[in-house]
């Protein structure tokens, strides 16, 4: 690919994110912790978790008047959880795969 389609491609997506409030990419980007993402992860499915327990349970005792809004937040919680356990499956399956790599 030539260098004139690279800039190209890289000012469209520039242009891109711009628009929609997202700031470019430097060339050396921020290092991230993978232990403090899963950790916050792990803590917003729990956040989600108990708020739905905490509806359901309001629901249950009669203090809930939109049955509508307890049965979404239960879903939500629901394919929170099961994402956040195929990402953990596949995390999982990675390093299953790189430790079965011979050196």
């Amino acid at each position: 690919m030539s260098i004139e389609a690279t800039s190209a491609v890289e000012a469209l997506l520039a242009s891109g994110d711009a628009a929609s409030g997202v700031q470019a990419l430097s060339a050396s980007p921020a290092r991230i912790d993978f232990g403090a993402t899963v950790t916050q992860g792990l803590a917003q499915v729990n956040e989600q978790l108990l708020s739905a327990n905490t509806q359901m349970h309001a629901l249950a005792s009669g203090n809930v008047e939109n049955l509508h809004q307890v049965m979404m937040r239960l879903e939500e919680a629901g394919l929170t959880f099961q994402l956040f356990m195929q990402v953990r499956n596949r995390v999982l399956e990675a390093y299953q795969e790189v430790m079965r790599m011979q050196v």
